[in-house]
């Protein structure tokens, strides 16, 4: 039987990363990508890489209830693309992706299907499932996409230890399938409609009638003038009365400045794309954040800070920011 390689991509890691070299943030919907051309550039550096014919190319993302969207269904029509679907919980977050991944490697090792593999990942819990692929024999190096400044994205120093290697994707290959997402024009609004308009007549009457209407309504109180809006602070102990203060605030340094650039990031990110049906139904959905956003808002944070994960109070301080930066 002839060797061949195998191309394994997380799409969640590939888009987050590519969004962050084009956009300067992981959120998804800020970028328009030509997958078929992406895909097939990942191919060429396995085979190129490899010395091997490519097998396949297997493509892990979440779907609602599993079903794939249009966009999906495209990517599965790409020759020798395998679509393997997780699911999207009630919380928004993705199911099983990781799972599926960590299952496929080890399967395809011990049957002898490839004979090397190439991650695209950065996730700290696939670091078993490459170990336990390289029992059975199998050569498993880690594709990492390149941020702007050239060095690989997001990859788990746990995995990056556990695997025969790192390559970093070529650059020019992510900037020509990748590009950033431009919001749909505002449409100018419709020409009025021209009349003849009301006669004089007309229009004594209907002054009359409003000046009885008037006269014959209750007095309206005077509205006091509504005091200004706070600005959003973490919410405060019943106890001490104190800001709580999290144990972030004794391990980072410039904490308040990388959240403030973090959720300034974001959010114009995010303006430059939406619509304004998102835009309203961002601000009309507060404090709830959208989940796309909201994922953004925790990966860009926990890059900055060199975190796998953020602790509440960070979490807590993030969001709060957000909306700030939502109400200037």
């Amino acid at each position: 039987m002839r060797s061949h390689c195998a191309v394994y991509i997380d799409a969640g890691y590939l888009l987050a990363a590519a969004a962050t070299r084009i956009t300067g943030t992981s959120l998804r919907g800020g970028i328009d990508v030509n997958h078929e051309r992406l895909i097939s550039a990942l191919a060429e550096h396995a085979e190129k890489n490899s010395g091997l014919p490519l097998l396949r190319v297997h493509w892990y993302d979440s779907a609602r209830n599993g079903v794939p969207d249009p966009t999906q269904q495209s990517i599965g029509l790409i020759p020798r693309v395998k679509i393997r679907l997780g699911r999207i919980g009630y919380d928004g977050e993705q199911k099983g992706v990781d799972l599926r991944i960590g299952l496929d490697l080890v399967a395809h090792a011990r049957n002898g299907a490839v004979e090397a593999i190439y991650l695209v990942s950065g996730d700290d819990d696939l670091t078993e499932a490459v170990e336990e692929a390289q029992a059975h024999g199998v050569q498993v190096t880690v594709l990492a996409i390149p941020n702007a400044d050239g060095e690989p994205h997001g990859v788990s120093q746990y995995l990056q230890r556990a695997a025969d290697g790192l390559d970093l994707f070529e650059s020019t290959a992510v900037d020509a399938a990748v590009a950033k997402k431009i919001a749909p024009p505002v449409l100018p609004p419709p020409p009025p409609i021209t009349s003849t308009g009301p006669t004089p007549a007309t229009i004594m009457k209907r002054v009359a009638e409003a000046a009885r209407s008037v006269a014959a309504s209750p007095a309206i109180p005077q509205t006091a003038t509504p005091a200004p809006r706070p600005a959003p602070v973490p919410i405060y102990s019943s106890t001490t009365g104190q800001a709580p203060v999290g144990i972030a605030a004794f391990q980072y340094t410039n904490l308040e400045e990388k959240i403030n650039k973090v959720c300034g990031q974001v959010l114009n990110s995010w303006k430059a794309s939406a619509s304004a049906d998102e835009r309203l139904a961002l601000s009309t959905g507060k404090p709830s954040i959208p989940r796309e956003i909201d994922r953004a808002l925790l990966h860009d944070m926990s890059e900055a800070l060199g975190v796998y994960d953020l602790d509440d109070d960070i979490r807590h301080q993030l969001r709060a920011m957000f909306w700030a930066h939502v109400d200037i």
